[in-house]
């Protein structure tokens, strides 16, 4: 009988998925589907593509007793395909990207009631992400209580930076409570460090930064593929502008919302969260593709921000490193957003990135190198896969090793 491993990422209002044969003798991991389910609290529906990229799967979800779709009848519903399509597989455990990790996990966790009411206590420092990962293992649990579930940390991978990296300057009771840099997309960071050797030889474990930009965005310099720096801290706030969030802003401009315009916590909480970046300065969308296609003058404005403050991110993570040897684009907009790649590389021109116009802009969907063949900065666009390191983070603590050692794959 094959054995099959489950791996989640819960956001609000959808839950991506992906499935995964544990193949022997050697247990390597062949994914066979993955999909989502959107629509949740809404209108619900069930897509799921197979191994191949065809369309398996486009339903609406019913749901009878209630006409908002809750987590356990999402989960429900993506269980009862996977049985129909189980094929003889036996599940053996569910693997989950959590985001804060905080001080007390730096490593996959077998989740435990206990660990559970831990993880619970971090939800302030991530509150668009922490509680919908948390009720997706709720859920699970509800439906099957005997099924092992892995947490996987977001926060792991940077737990290597060095003390003045993760430092805040603040007095020492306020740091020893766990206040510090945290760093994030750890789980993407992480696979883009176990493939870099096969794509950039000796420069792997050179000064390399990645530039994860998606809805969220971070970068992170590595140096032997190892988190270094990384331009999110305490919280996923920091750093970058992004889709809805804000990114680094002056500790002041909170105070003064507070105290000068009387906003409540709450409701600062969700302008900087929810309504700024690429939304809140282009008036449009946290969308890049949709501010990318407007002609307004203020879509124009939030793209020069946007790159300007990689840009100036960029430098300072090359200074944190002593040099830069390699920049890697990943996540959805470092994929597929040829024009911000262009502008990136071209404000980088003084750290010696020199772009390969025409391989940027070809249309491709591997690993491709876009730099010049006398660029000093090797250009990399790398296709990121959280799923997979999950998955194998996931097998590893079912077999008792704790955690995937990526550098053992011999990548």
């Amino acid at each position: 009988m094959k054995q099959a491993l489950l791996v989640i990422n819960s956001g609000s209002s959808s839950v991506k998925f992906a499935a995964y044969d544990v193949i022997e003798p050697d247990s390597t991991l062949a994914r066979i589907a993955n999909g989502r389910i959107e629509g949740i609290g809404g209108k619900p529906r069930l897509l799921v593509w197979g191994q191949d990229g065809a369309l398996l799967e486009d339903r609406r979800i019913s749901v009878s007793a209630d006409p908002v779709l809750g987590p356990e009848e999402a989960f429900e519903a993506l269980f009862d395909w996977l049985g129909r399509h189980a094929a003889g597989r036996t599940l053996l455990a569910v693997g989950h990207r959590v985001v804060h990790g905080g001080e007390r996990f730096a490593r996959p966790a077998l989740v435990t009631p206990e660990i559970l009411a831990q993880l619970d206590g971090f939800t302030p420092l991530a509150p668009l992400h922490q509680p919908h990962n948390l009720s997706a293992i709720r859920a699970i649990a509800s439906l099957l209580p005997d099924l092992p579930q892995v947490a996987c940390f977001d926060t792991e991978f940077h737990a290597t930076q060095p003390w003045v990296a993760q430092a805040c300057a603040l007095p020492r009771h306020i740091t020893g409570a766990g206040v510090k840099r945290y760093g994030f997309h750890g789980l993407s960071y992480e696979y883009i460090a176990s493939v870099l050797p096969g794509h950039l030889g000796a420069a792997a474990n050179g000064h390399v930064v990645v530039a994860h930009l998606g809805n969220g965005a971070s970068l992170c310099a590595m140096q032997d593929r190892r988190s270094i720096a990384s331009t999110m801290g305490f919280t996923a706030l920091d750093g970058l502008m992004m889709g809805t969030r804000c990114g680094s802003l002056d500790p002041g401009v909170v105070l003064y919302l507070m105290s000068g315009l009387g906003m409540s916590v709450q409701a600062v909480e969700k302008l900087l969260y929810e309504q700024s970046g690429l939304l809140g300065v282009s008036g449009i969308s946290g969308d890049m593709r949709t501010v990318e296609a407007s002609d307004a003058p203020e879509a124009r404005q939030a793209i020069e921000l946007y790159v300007y403050r990689v840009g100036q991110q960029l430098g300072s993570l090359a200074a944190s490193l002593g040099g830069l040897d390699a920049l890697v684009f990943t996540a959805g907009i470092g994929e597929n957003s040829a024009s911000l790649r262009q502008r990136i590389c071209r404000d980088a021109a003084w750290l010696g990135v020199a772009l390969d116009e025409d391989a940027n802009q070809a249309q491709a969907s591997g690993p491709r190198c876009i730099s010049t063949p006398g660029s000093r900065v090797a250009v990399w666009v790398i296709p990121t896969n959280e799923e997979l390191m999950i998955a194998r983070h996931t097998q590893a603590v079912l077999q008792g090793r704790g955690a995937h050692d990526w550098r053992a794959d011999g990548m």
